[in-house]
């Protein structure tokens, strides 16, 4: 079954990564950073020898995210970050095809481990079944 495997940042967390802290995130050392890189590939190459990898990414900052909704007009309404108000969204994502959900919250515990300056924010690892067939964007 595949999963979507997802870990959680806020802008705070990528400014502290560019070296600048905040309340919420001690900044981020370049040694800091090595270690996490090399923590996030050391379980991306574990994945490939698996062949339980299909697919990650880490993703912009929050300040680079757009949100697209439908205007009463029928016209689109575009927003542009940053986005005070918005506490996390989704910082970086895997898409695993495991035998199992004990598996797959396996691979999500290590991840949870990853190397970070005392005093970062912790945010849950988040695991969804990704639906396969029958999905709502499915054709009948």
């Amino acid at each position: 079954m595949k999963y979507l495997v997802m870990v959680q940042g806020s802008q705070a967390d990528y400014d502290a990564m560019s070296g600048k802290p905040s309340a919420q995130s001690p900044a981020w050392s370049e040694e800091d950073l090595r270690a996490m890189f090399g923590f996030m590939q050391a379980i991306n190459d574990d994945l490939v020898e698996s062949g339980e990898l299909v697919d990650a990414n880490g993703l912009a900052e929050p300040a680079r995210t757009r949100f697209v909704s439908a205007g009463q007009d029928g016209r689109p309404v575009i927003t542009d970050g940053p986005y005070g108000e918005t506490k996390e969204l989704l910082a970086g994502y895997w898409v695993l095809d495991c035998a199992s959900l004990e598996r797959v919250t396996e691979i999500a515990a290590r991840v949870a481990q990853c190397p970070a300056p005392e005093g970062s924010p912790e945010y849950p690892v988040v695991i969804r079944p990704i639906m396969e067939g029958g999905g709502p964007c499915d054709e009948p």
